[in-house]
């Protein structure tokens, strides 16, 4: 696999060159493919880190592979560019977190990827459950699963009118405003990264932010999408539970790697309607459980682990997926 040039910007939806991390694909069966990936060694969101830069950011392996979902639907089931997407369900853990170290030249990743079930409806495939192993050298780095489909933009369009009119919203969302969090204590040094709000603790330990969605993020907001996309709401329970975790000495500092997820995600998340983000009390020893609420609904929950960068704790068994929803 070569990996001398990134795939087009328009085949993994992104607007900015800097933003493509896939340099190849290609078929080895009717349900098997493998891409090729070259991960930055210090990308201006995935790399902001207070601590040295030993390791690369979980989730932008995760994004290698998001991208890759747009991959295999485009090229290889000719689903039509202008198609619209959505995440239903995601998990990954990292079985080895010494293949995420950086080195002194980009990290070139080879991505196994596999079709594990096809959505299906009267118009034929609609969308898939793909499993990724992310491997550095011969070591694996990420283990992940992804579920998703997707639809005509005319159909997305009526969807999203009715969403809206149903919420009393206008047609043109405009993000709420808000003051995001000292970014050192969400392990940046970027204020721009920080996407929450400094959150609030009850008396049983749950906490409390609100998510700030920043449509000038070029990482996040690549291009324009009419809600919040999905990675932000990882991030921000990324954020959130990296604090709580912190507060209550289940790690060091708030630069640990979250080695282990599991999201599913429910319904749009609007950003022109308050989205709060919560923790559970922590437990020790267990992941922490997060939720991010809009009014009227539970748009998105997941469950995290962290690790610190210099502990490769253990990570569990991939979870199976969770039931669909949509984002």
């Amino acid at each position: 696999m070569q990996f001398a040039r990134t795939l087009p910007k328009e085949l993994v939806h992104r607007a900015a060159i800097a933003e493509v991390f896939l340099t190849d694909a290609e078929r080895l069966g009717e349900d098997e493919i493998r891409l090729a990936a070259q991960l930055p060694r210090l990308h201006p969101f995935y790399g902001d880190v207070l601590a040295p830069r030993s390791h690369h950011d979980p989730l932008l392996l995760l994004e290698a592979c998001r991208q890759g979902i747009f991959v295999v639907a485009h090229r290889y089931l000719d689903v039509p560019l202008g198609h619209k997407f959505l995440l239903r369900t995601l998990a990954y853990e990292v079985p080895e977190p010494d293949a995420l170290a950086c080195g002194d030249t980009p990290t070139e990743a080879v991505i196994g990827v596999r079709v594990e079930h096809r959505i299906r409806n009267r118009t034929g495939v609609t969308g898939l459950r793909l499993r990724f192993t992310v491997a550095v050298g011969a070591r694996k780095a990420l283990l992940a699963r992804i579920d998703y489909s997707w639809m005509p933009p005319q159909e997305w369009s009526s969807l999203r009118s009715g969403q809206r009119h149903a919420l009393g919203l206008c047609a043109a969302p405009v993000a709420l405003p808000g003051q995001p969090v000292d970014p050192a204590r969400v392990g940046r040094r970027d204020r721009v990264n920080a996407v929450i709000t400094a959150p609030r603790t009850s008396p049983d330990g749950v906490r409390t932010a609100r998510l700030v969605a920043k449509t000038t993020h070029p990482t996040l907001y690549d291009h324009w999408v009419d809600h919040v996309p999905g990675m932000l709401e990882l991030e921000a329970f990324r954020q959130l539970a990296l604090i709580a975790a912190v507060d209550e000495g289940a790690v060091r500092a708030p630069t640990a790697l979250p080695v282990r997820l599991r999201a599913r995600f429910r319904c749009f998340a609007e950003m022109d309607l308050p989205l709060e983000c919560r923790t559970a009390a922590v437990v020790p020893g267990a992941d922490i459980e997060c939720t991010l609420h809009q009014p009227g609904a539970l748009v998105a929950e997941a469950r995290i682990g962290f690790a610190g960068r210099n502990a490769a704790g253990p990570a569990g068994a991939l979870a199976g997926p969770a039931p669909h929803a949509r984002v």
